[in-house]
């Protein structure tokens, strides 16, 4: 059985992901970019900038979660899809379920730090996990992942 292709919605925000990651490589972040969308609307944009902010916590994920809670004035997010060109590390997760995103997308997979498979792993209501949310990867995963390599090698 063939995975299901993405759907054009998926595409164009991972399109607008991409552009956020571009502009934190242009400031010397790892290029890492977000989009949150919610009922068709973009709500909130993010970037790597642990460098630059020296904040371990600056993810592009929780940079967008940041933002669109601003926009809403709400710290909750049901409904929600966020868009990430990698996948996410646990951290940032855990700030998606918190917030109660309700689907993540992302592009490439993190082999040494991506955790959406432990995620996959831990059972409804351990430790008081009450919230799911739907995940599928790979979305534009060679552009993605093009980005990376090109910035860690130029680095090199």
């Amino acid at each position: 059985m063939s995975k299901p292709q993405p759907l054009e919605r998926d595409l164009q925000q991972m399109q607008a992901a991409l552009a956020e990651a571009r502009a934190a490589a242009e400031g010397g972040e790892v290029p890492v970019g977000a989009v949150l969308l919610l009922d068709g609307e973009v709500i909130g944009l993010g970037r790597n900038g642990t460098r630059g902010e020296a904040d371990p916590t600056a993810h592009a994920e929780i940079d967008a979660l940041r933002n669109a809670a601003k926009v809403l004035g709400a710290p909750r997010l049901p409904g929600s899809t966020l868009y990430v060109t990698l996948e996410p590390c646990l951290m940032c997760l855990g700030a998606m379920i918190h917030a109660r995103v309700e689907r993540l997308v992302y592009g490439a997979a993190d082999p040494k730090i991506g955790a959406t498979a432990f995620l996959a792993t831990i059972p409804v209501g351990f430790y008081g996990l009450n919230h799911r949310l739907k995940v599928e990867g790979g979305v534009l995963a060679e552009a993605c992942g093009d980005l990376l390599r090109a910035f860690f090698r130029a680095r090199r």
